[in-house]
């Protein structure tokens, strides 16, 4: 976390080095291989699970000399030489990604002990319900494999890769829809179509998902497919996409992936925007997250490089 960088005089002199890596209200994610090499020259010769083990002895000395030292900062700031003040090894990281607060991906080998192989991830962005759980499976999985060690190249391929796939059409558009609950419905539908109109008019503020509900029942009804189709009401979970420079405007649709009238399948197949999809939903969070990694200076050949792929 980059704000770690510039810490208080008191936690670490500018001339210091910080190993600390991340911390919340309870915990403290430190950078032990530096006194674990200290202890052993060779540290990194010894397969990953003998690290793992030297690790958490470190880890478990650490918290018995913070322990002790609760007596000394009890009775001098506390007034008090009683306590129950305790630190605790929770678990030995073998590598993790800090996002800001509450956001990130760890990789814990070893447990209170145990070991085990698991990856815990709080708060990233494709985790959220309203991301495409199509883009999210591949975002956590290019994320598993930068913890275990993937390469920025090999990576770079499956994100061409999976861009081809978006854009050929190999990916169906029900996948690509951003799921949602439509909520606010009736506040930002406006004056209904009179005669000779076509459109609902929409308020001002309507959010994304709002709008693309009310021009998918536009459509509906302008097309005669209310009959056998059902309107998106207050409350339904839809998805929605955004549509390229269409005959009649329209910005962005919502449909509900289960009951797609043929015409209205026909007019996403032809207008759907993946391109818009791949670069405002997913290339934005791989951005930041390759920037983030620091893995080149320059990010724009990495872009740039993405933005013309072809297919």
């Amino acid at each position: 976390m980059k704000h770690l960088q510039e810490v208080p005089y008191f936690i670490c002199d500018p001339d210091d080095v910080n190993y600390c890596s991340y911390m919340d209200t309870d915990s403290v994610y430190l950078d032990a291989q530096p006194i674990a090499e200290h202890l052993y020259p060779d540290f990194n010769t010894y397969p990953e699970s003998e690290r793992d083990e030297i690790i958490e002895k470190v880890a478990l000395k650490y918290q018995d000399i913070i322990t002790n030292y609760y007596d000394d900062l009890c009775k001098d700031c506390f007034n008090t030489p009683e306590h129950r003040l305790e630190m605790k090894t929770e678990a030995v990281i073998r590598a993790a990604y800090f996002r800001n607060t509450r956001r990130y991906a760890q990789w814990i080998t070893k447990q209170e002990g145990i070991a085990k192989e698991t990856l815990d991830i709080k708060g990233l962005e494709f985790m959220k319900a309203n991301f495409p759980p199509i883009l999210g499976a591949f975002f956590n999985d290019i994320l598993q494999q930068v913890l275990k060690g993937g390469k920025k190249e090999n990576i770079l391929e499956q994100i061409k890769t999976f861009k081809h796939q978006i854009l050929s059409g190999e990916i169906p558009l029900a996948k690509l829809g951003n799921p949602t609950a439509v909520k606010k419905l009736q506040k930002y539908s406006g004056t209904s179509a009179r005669a000779g109109e076509m459109f609902t008019e929409i308020l001002k503020g309507a959010p994304a998902p709002v709008r693309a509900a009310i021009r998918y029942n536009d459509l509906l009804r302008l097309w005669g497919l209310d009959k056998k189709h059902n309107y998106i009401t207050q409350a339904d979970k839809v998805k929605w996409i955004y549509v390229k420079d269409n005959p009649y405007k329209i910005e962005a649709l919502a449909f509900f992936d289960y009951d797609v009238p043929e015409k209205i399948q026909n007019f996403l197949d032809v207008y759907a925007d993946r391109q818009k999809v791949f670069e405002s939903i997913l290339l934005n969070k791989l951005e930041g997250f390759h920037n983030d990694l620091g893995w080149s200076l320059d990010l724009n050949p990495y872009v740039n490089a993405l933005k013309s792929f072809e297919i």
